[in-house]
């Protein structure tokens, strides 16, 4: 029997996630938590095999999360819920000590097999092609328009031209499926792929 501890702050997909590992043989939720604070301790109680944790929760970072039980417990076995393929804070989970990851759209599908090759120790991660990436100038082009520049102000900053600027800030936009500078911004923040706090102040 693997037990399973379920880490996320929506209670509607807990509910569905209950569903589809109640009708697995050898597969027992044992628990859940909406916060990582609960995470924390519900793993101290229950002990679980694995952990299906999402990243984003309301009271601390699902990074710290997993560092943090990967201290306490080196043997514990996250893995990571994700909405987004090549999700950058997934990358840094993964550093973090996470097993794997898996979709959630693609949970239903995958997760019965996907749970039992982790446990397993096998690491598993989405069959998917990668999505576009941001370039290390991209990054720094967002990076200082969610600091409030405009193209000429970037361009300025990184020594290229105005008209660069705008190339690189309509690249992202594509990547991202944006609509405008400030949903790239938002979406980039949402995914991990800018972390403000990084930033050093100006």
């Amino acid at each position: 029997m693997i037990d399973i501890l379920a880490v996320d702050d929506h209670p509607l997909f807990l509910e569905g996630l209950a569903s589809v590992i109640g009708r697995e043989p050898g597969l027992r939720l044992v628990g859940d938590a909406v916060s990582g604070r609960a995470a924390m301790d519900a793993y101290r109680h229950l002990r679980p095999d694995v952990v299906l944790m999402d990243l984003r929760l309301p009271d601390m970072d699902g990074i710290d999360v997993i560092a943090a039980l990967r201290a306490e417990f080196p043997q514990a076995c996250v893995i990571v819920l994700t909405t987004y393929e090549g999700d950058a804070l997934v990358q840094r989970a993964l550093r973090a000590g996470a097993a794997g990851y898996l979709l959630k759209s693609m949970l239903r599908k995958e997760l019965v097999a996907s749970l039992r090759q982790i446990h397993a120790g096998q690491p598993h991660l989405p069959r998917q092609s990668p999505p576009d990436t941001l370039s290390r100038r991209e990054i720094q082009v967002l990076e200082l328009a969610a600091a409030g520049r405009g193209n000429r102000e970037i361009g300025l900053e990184l020594n290229i031209s105005e008209d660069t600027a705008k190339a690189h800030m309509k690249n992202v936009m594509a990547k991202l499926n944006a609509n405008d500078r400030t949903h790239a911004v938002l979406i980039a923040l949402s995914r991990g792929i800018l972390d403000l706090r990084l930033r050093a102040p100006r």
